[in-house]
């Protein structure tokens, strides 16, 4: 008698996915990386508790001396210029980069989808028109329009989150679009037309489910340059505020102190060390960890 396997497709796809992550050192270390900044993130008010009374985002000062103190135990990690608590700050930078990273990647990705399913969907004119409009967007350098958008919206990290979105979301829509075309002319799609599926239910339930692996690889790789780039714009000035636990706008503060001090160019190297090497394994973190996720997601990758 055959045994009759219970096991959902679903659940042996996620099994098999899990055992190609550990198969990879590389991704294995990349999710170690992740999960070391996912606890300081949620233990961020007890590894760095915040003052009673003010935002726990600003980072509290040690005086106002323009020069930077080298770590110490009262500072583990040194000040920055303007005597702010660097350990301070790049763990609630954890937070930010989060804060900054997921939610812009997360809103992209809606958008995306539902501009990518009904131009690939529908096709024709829609198709053209939305299609068109994305290429609009596609067409300016996302560095530059994010710092044109910023400059409009006003300096704060709101508006680098906003315009973020705003220059990301035509990638998942492209990409979206292209695996919607593909699986719109299989025969389930039209199968599930002619038994009376209404549009909305093809999309969400026949169509988005087999068009949703690739998204998630390029929303894993996102998110560490959607950090680095919220970084850029924040070292330029356009994004946190003087003080904010932001690891860009920490950055900033160092860069009167990058050649040191005269006999001595490593004077101050905690102020541009310690927040580049934490933005560093931040972004390698994700980047791993995407490699990993197309590794395992990619069928041509699956056959060998």
């Amino acid at each position: 008698m055959r045994l009759i396997d219970s096991e959902s497709p679903r659940i042996k796809e996620l099994k098999f996915i899990w055992k190609r992550l550990r198969s990879s050192p590389l991704s294995l270390a990349g999710l170690a990386i992740i999960i070391f900044f996912t606890l300081i993130a949620i233990f961020a008010p007890v590894l760095a508790p915040p003052r009673g009374g003010r935002d726990p985002y600003m980072m509290p000062r040690f005086g106002f001396s323009p020069t930077p103190r080298p770590p110490s135990p009262e500072a583990i990690f040194g000040t920055t210029e303007g005597q702010y608590d660097l350990y301070y700050g790049i763990i609630w930078g954890t937070r930010t980069a989060y804060r900054i990273g997921l939610l812009v990647v997360l809103a992209s990705a809606l958008v995306g989808i539902v501009i990518g399913s009904i131009a690939g969907y529908y096709k024709g004119v829609i198709d053209e028109v939305l299609m068109r409009i994305t290429d609009i967007f596609l067409a300016f350098p996302s560095l530059i329009l994010a710092m044109a958008f910023v400059v409009a919206f006003g300096r704060s990290l709101d508006s680098v989150t906003l315009a973020l979105i705003i220059v990301s979301w035509p990638s998942y829509a492209r990409l979206i679009r292209g695996e919607v075309l593909k699986v719109t002319a299989e025969d389930f799609v039209e199968a599930a037309k002619a038994v009376g599926c209404s549009d909305f239910r093809v999309i969400v339930k026949h169509v988005l489910p087999n068009t949703i692996f690739p998204l998630l690889v390029m929303a894993s790789l996102d998110i560490g340059s959607i950090v680095l780039t919220a970084a850029a714009l924040s070292f330029l000035g356009l994004g946190a505020p003087t003080g904010y636990s932001d690891w860009g706008q920490i950055i900033s503060l160092s860069r009167n102190w990058i050649t040191g001090a005269p006999g001595n160019p490593f004077a101050y190297w905690h102020t541009y060390i310690i927040p580049g090497v934490f933005l560093f394994l931040f972004v390698m973190g994700w980047n791993l960890l995407g490699d990993a996720l197309r590794d395992a997601l990619d069928p041509m990758m699956r056959r060998r």
